[in-house]
C-alpha cells in the first residue's frame, strides 16, 4: 500500500486514516470531505489522479486537522510511531507536519522495524524535521524549493527561517552549488528533485536531469503546484518506476498540466489536477515506455 500523512487546515478534522476517493474539488476520506487545495490535499489529490489513471490501489491517507498549534502534527507522528511496522506500506509519504526532530527520530527508528522498508518520500515539514535531526540520509527523496535547498545545504540551519544570510540570497541558478553543499554536509535524500523555474533531479549530489519545458510562469504563482509534484512522485513511485523516472516525470506532467489547463495566477490547484488524466495519455507512454491500450493494466 501507499501511504500518505499530513495534516489539513481544518480545526476540527480528528485523527483519519482511511483510502481516498476523488468528488470534483474534494477528497473524500471515511465519509469526510477535504478540499483538493494547496498542501496535503492538493498532495493526495494529484497521486490519486495518477494511481487512478494507473488503475492501481488508491493512496491510504492518515489525517489530521492543525491550524499551526501542532497537535494534529503530533497525532499524526505518534500514530505512524506505534502502527508503521504493523501497517508496513509500500511507500511512505509524510507532508505537512510541523517539524519535532525527537518525534522525527522516534518514526525513524520505528520504521527500521518494518518488515520491508518502505519507500520514504518527505516534503515541508518533515523533511526539515529530517534534515535538522540528522536522518536526510534515511529517506529516498525530498522535493524542496530553492530556498528549501538553502536550508539543506546549511549544515547549523533548524529551520529554513534560521538559514545563514549568503545562501537565504542564493539565487535558483546557484541550485548545483547549494545540491554540493547539501551533500557534502549529509543534508540531504537519496534523490532530490529541486523545483523551481528550472527543476533539477539530483542522485547522491550529481544533477541527473533538468527539466525547463514548457515555460509556465503562472504556475510559481499558484499554491499547491509543488504539492502536486510530491504526489506524482509518490505515486510513480508505488507504481515501481526507478525514483528518479518517477521524479522526471512528475515535473514534466506538472508544467503540461499547466499548459493543458491555460494557466493563469488566478487558476486554482485543483484545475491543474484536474488535466493529469489528460497529460498522462497523451505524454507518458513517450515518457516512460508506461504504454496500455485503453482499458488496460499497464
Amino acid at each position: 500500500m501507499m501511504l500518505v500523512a499530513g495534516t489539513v487546515p481544518i480545526k476540527d478534522l480528528p485523527l483519519t486514516m482511511g483510502k481516498s476517493k476523488a468528488e470534483g474539488e474534494f477528497l473524500v476520506v471515511n465519509d469526510r470531505s477535504i478540499p483538493a487545495a494547496q498542501g496535503t490535499g492538493a498532495m493526495i489529490s494529484a497521486a490519486l489522479a495518477t494511481t487512478n489513471y494507473l488503475k492501481l490501489e488508491a493512496p491510504h491517507v492518515l489525517l489530521a486537522g492543525d491550524i499551526g498549534h501542532g497537535n494534529g502534527s503530533r497525532e499524526i507522528y505518534e500514530y505512524l510511531i506505534q502502527r508503521v511496522a504493523d501497517i508496513s506500506p509500500q511507500v511512505l509519504a509524510l507532508h505537512y507536519c510541523l517539524p519535532d526532530m525527537v518525534l522525527m527520530r522516534r518514526l525513524c527508528k520505528c520504521i527500521q522495524g518494518c518488515p520491508r522498508q518502505p519507500l520514504m518520500v518527505a516534503d515541508a515539514g518533515p523533511m526539515y524535521a529530517a534534515k535538522a535531526a540528522g536522518l536526510a540520509p534515511h529517506f529516498d527523496i525530498f522535493t524542496p524549493d530553492a530556498t528549501e535547498m538553502a536550508f539543506l545545504a546549511d549544515p547549523k540551519a533548524t529551520h529554513p527561517a534560521y538559514i545563514a544570510r549568503h545562501l537565504f540570497s542564493a539565487e535558483t541558478d546557484q541550485t548545483p552549488k547549494l545540491v554540493a553543499m547539501a551533500h557534502r554536509h549529509k543534508g540531504t535524500s537519496r534523490l532530490l528533485l529541486v523545483k523551481g523555474p528550472i527543476d533539477y533531479v539530483i542522485g547522491n549530489g550529481e544533477i541527473l536531469d533538468t527539466i525547463a519545458e514548457p515555460v509556465i510562469p503562472a504556475l510559481e504563482a499558484i499554491g499547491g503546484t509543488g504539492d502536486t509534484i510530491t504526489g506524482m512522485i509518490s505515486a510513480f513511485a508505488y507504481a515501481e518506476l526507478e525514483l528518479h523516472e518517477a521524479a522526471i516525470i512528475a515535473a514534466k506532467a506538472n508544467r503540461m498540466a499547466g499548459r493543458f489547463a491555460r494557466a493563469t495566477p488566478a487558476t486554482r490547484v485543483w484545475h491543474i489536477i484536474s488535466q493529469l488524466p489528460a497529460v498522462f495519455k497523451e505524454y507518458l507512454c513517450q515518457w516512460s515506455g508506461v504504454c496500455y491500450m485503453e482499458g488496460e493494466r499497464p
